[in-house]
């Protein structure tokens, strides 16, 4: 088959779940022979058209700032939703899979579809609905909800990356809506290969260097403060507790100046993006994940870091995936979003020595669910399902 996907921001030049999937499932469908073309923003130098990884990637538009105060940028999302039809429309696909948000690109596959009689598939990452409100206030918000709605009711064929999306995107889709789950993976043997690494990316056989770990983009949904305050508690009896903050965002310096307010400075430290086998030894070499994020539509770093046999602390939110992935008490906790109640999470698993080992292996027992290989074999058959 001759696949296109369709995504702003591309791996490795942006990191995130999304960007990772199709990267993982590209490579896959590449190595079985599959024509797979990715059209994002042009994040790279050089030609518009380049191969990278067995893939053909199309750069569409010159790279924008995806985020701006903190949101994502909607300029940025027209921009790329205008310059994508010409490309698209110079090639023939077999079919076309648009990764939904943020939305506008998902008119334009829309248009193609027809056009051309190629099937789409819209993947769906988050299904937001009233969330609209809390991020973009009541009149903006309303506008929100409104595209989100009407890309649902042009999309025929759907994929949710959690069944905690499927359920709240059959909100507004109906609840006899076909909508097949596929979830994000982990490589098992990469990571196996992969040695824990402490400061510097520097390997370390002292075993376990953080305390605590979160990876993510540093923005204002993903409740970093929250942690930090939560560290600050806990430093009061755990004097040498430290946390290693991985990620980048509008929220960094931030975050750095109330570190410094709260007198933890030898306490967190903020490591930036990192590669991902770089990410991968950071994780390795701490006791466990802290995700405080109240908007996830899967949370794949929870399945990276149960990969690495470490337990996960994340926090209940009506818009967080990534609780639905953690058995609480069993390879992590599920805590309010306070700092006294994740501070609480932390410190069980702490002081909790003689019961970490088994929490630890029922991480990773959770994580072998999540191999990319099966993701891969499903993404396959739901292929050959798909409709114009």
């Amino acid at each position: 088959m001759k696949i296109a996907f369709v995504y702003d921001a591309v791996y490795p030049w942006v990191k995130g779940g999304a960007e990772i999937r199709i990267h993982e499932l590209g490579k896959r469908l590449s190595s079985e022979e599959h024509d797979v073309h990715l059209f994002g923003i042009k994040w790279w130098e050089g030609e518009d058209v380049i191969r990278h990884e067995g893939m053909t990637l199309h750069g569409v538009c010159q790279a924008r700032e995806l985020y701006v105060d903190g949101r994502r940028s909607i300029p940025e999302a027209l921009v790329f939703a205008a310059k994508l039809f010409p490309p698209l429309m110079k090639e023939k696909f077999d079919l076309i899979d648009v990764s939904v948000f943020p939305y506008f690109s998902c008119f334009t596959v829309k248009a193609v579809s027809v056009l051309k009689k190629t099937p789409a598939v819209f993947t769906w990452h988050e299904a937001w609905g009233d969330y609209w409100y809390e991020y973009l206030g009541k009149t903006k918000g309303f506008f929100g909800l409104l595209i989100e709605r009407a890309v649902a009711r042009i999309s025929n064929n759907n994929i949710a990356v959690s069944t905690w999306t499927k359920d709240r995107l059959k909100a507004f889709k109906g609840t006899n809506s076909k909508i097949a789950v596929l979830p994000n993976g982990v490589d098992l043997k990469l990571i196996s290969e992969i040695k824990p690494a402490g400061k510097g990316s520097s390997d370390t056989s002292e075993g376990k260097i953080y305390d605590v770990i979160f990876a993510g983009r540093l923005i204002k949904e993903k409740n970093v403060d929250v942690l930090i305050k939560a560290i600050s508690l806990l430093k009061k009896d755990i004097p040498e507790i430290y946390c290693c903050i991985v990620g980048d965002g509008p929220e960094r310096k931030a975050l750095e100046k109330l570190t410094c307010e709260l007198g933890a400075q030898e306490n967190v430290i903020f490591e930036g993006f990192q590669d991902y086998r770089a990410l991968i030894g950071k994780i390795k070499a701490s006791k466990m994940l802290v995700l405080p994020s109240s908007r996830e539509g899967f949370g794949m770093v929870v399945i990276e870091a149960f990969a690495c046999g470490v337990p996960v602390v994340t926090v209940k939110q009506k818009y967080n995936a990534a609780q639905g992935l953690v058995e609480d008490g069993v390879d992590g906790f599920v805590v309010r979003l306070e700092e006294k109640e994740i501070a609480g999470g932390v410190g069980k698993i702490l002081q909790s020595e003689n019961n970490y080992e088994k929490m630890a292996a029922s991480a990773y027992k959770r994580a072998e669910g999540y191999e990319w290989d099966r993701v891969f074999e499903q993404l396959l058959l739901q292929y050959m399902e798909i409709e114009i």
